[in-house]
């Protein structure tokens, strides 16, 4: 509202811009009044008397309805109380035009009219001739209004959608925030159990957990990553939790040709980590992990053996931040089901139109 208030002033400042407007209209006004007189050249000091009033008159009602709206807009914007705006300004404006037309028919009379004199003033004809400026002020309070209450209501609207994209980019950062700290504590955790059971495969561990770890902080920043990426991201770390399983973990990856489409980042990572976490793996029942793309929806799935108590360093992460992340970036959802014996959880694949959108 600062800048359209600013940007208006540079109008009815009295700017070269101003007062061509006013004498454009004042130039209407008196040909209306007398046609004849542009074309005969007759009665040509009445008609530059005619000129000056209308000018004045025209300037003074536009400049006291500028102020008017710069003083209400500070005041009473329409957005919080629109009727009270509405019914102070015409209240307040109509009083104005009627002071202010009076005063200037009265002065040009004093002037231009012989007859007129201060001990013989004709106050009714004086009101008579407030009548056409009254009705000329419901032009101008029409404009005026309109004006003032498509540019605030566009500001508000503006407004609104940057609180909107600033709020939607906290609440999806917030999200994102939860994935590194989150991912690196559970790997801490297992390589510190591999640290005292096997050094050797402690120290492969850590080199493959570094390379994914890499990828991780380069996608932290990312809204969405393609299904290429993460595809690539969850073989590497499946690959990871085989060193620690070996034949307890088995898994596979069907997804032929060209993956196209997006994800958000780490959402296969969030799914796995929840597989490992949450079910039993061992020789004898060993977690089996498969995952697929069939109609435009990347499948992860894995058989559901879980284990008796829920570990204690489970954050509740995984599902409600995938699920949260979604319902930020599209109309999409993920689906979770459970049939024959499998924990099935689908996650749509996103458009290159949906990528764009989240990038804003």
């Amino acid at each position: 509202m600062k800048l359209t208030t600013r940007g208006s002033k540079k109008f009815w400042n009295f700017s070269p811009a101003f007062l061509s407007v006013n004498l454009l209209i004042a130039l209407a006004i008196s040909a209306s009044l007398c046609p004849e007189c542009l074309v005969s050249g007759e009665n040509l000091g009445e008609f530059a008397e005619d000129i000056i009033f209308s000018f004045l008159m025209s300037c003074s009602l536009s400049y006291g309805g500028f102020l008017m709206e710069d003083y209400f807009d500070r005041t009473i914007p329409w957005i919080l109380y629109p009727a009270k705006r509405l019914f102070l300004e015409c209240l307040s404006y109509f009083f104005y035009v009627f002071c202010t037309s009076l005063v200037i028919i009265f002065l040009h009379n004093y002037v231009f009219r012989q007859n007129f004199t201060l001990d013989n003033i004709p106050w009714k004809k004086l009101f008579n001739r407030t009548e056409f400026p009254m009705k000329l002020s419901f032009v101008i309070l029409f404009v005026l209004i309109s004006r003032s209450f498509l540019l605030e209501w566009r500001n508000a609207a503006i407004e609104s959608e940057q609180l909107k994209t600033e709020r939607f980019a906290q609440q999806y950062q917030s999200l994102k925030d939860q994935l590194n700290p989150h991912f690196l504590f559970n790997s801490l955790n297992v390589l510190s159990n591999l640290v005292y059971e096997s050094p050797d495969t402690a120290a492969k561990f850590i080199r493959q957990l570094s390379g994914i770890y890499r990828y991780v902080l380069e996608v932290q920043q990312e809204e969405l990553v393609t299904v290429g990426q993460e595809l690539h991201f969850a073989e590497n770390y499946l690959s990871l939790q085989k060193i620690r399983f070996e034949e307890s973990l088995q898994y596979d990856i069907q997804v032929n040709g060209h993956a196209d489409g997006f994800l958000p980042p780490l959402s296969l990572q969030l799914l796995l980590e929840n597989a490992v976490k949450h079910n039993v793996a061992s020789i004898e029942t060993p977690l089996k992990i498969e995952i697929e793309i069939i109609d435009n929806q990347l499948i992860a799935k894995n058989n559901f053996q879980p284990k008796s108590s829920i570990p204690d360093d489970s954050t509740g992460v995984g599902l409600a931040n995938i699920s949260k992340r979604y319902e930020l970036l599209s109309n999409e959802t993920i689906s979770v089901s459970q049939d024959h014996g499998w924990f099935v959880v689908k996650l749509p694949i996103l458009n290159i139109a949906q990528k764009a959108m989240s990038s804003k």
